[in-house]
């Protein structure tokens, strides 16, 4: 497993109720320099990860954007959405 992909999971762990749940994934990207990661959530943990007007999703985005920054410097798309 990539390691963005570890670092996403282990945040999105940490903020929600029901961890076991939390699936994470990195997809292929259409764009090159692009790492896409989808999060699935159960849908109880949805607002907790979203966060008031986006901003704890954003903050998330945000560490992992530099983290891979210090990595192979490539953009990260991280898409949140529940079952």
């Amino acid at each position: 497993m990539n390691s963005l992909v570890s670092l996403t999971e282990l945040i999105i762990k940490k903020l929600v109720e029901d961890p076991d749940s939390v699936s994470v994934k990195e997809f292929d990207s259409d764009e090159d320099n692009t790492i896409l990661i989808e999060v699935m959530v159960s849908e109880n943990d949805m607002a907790k990860v979203i966060g008031h007007e986006g901003k704890t999703i954003g903050a998330i985005r945000t560490i992992v954007q530099a983290a891979s920054f210090n990595q192979d410097n490539k953009q990260i798309k991280i898409n949140v959405d529940s079952y």
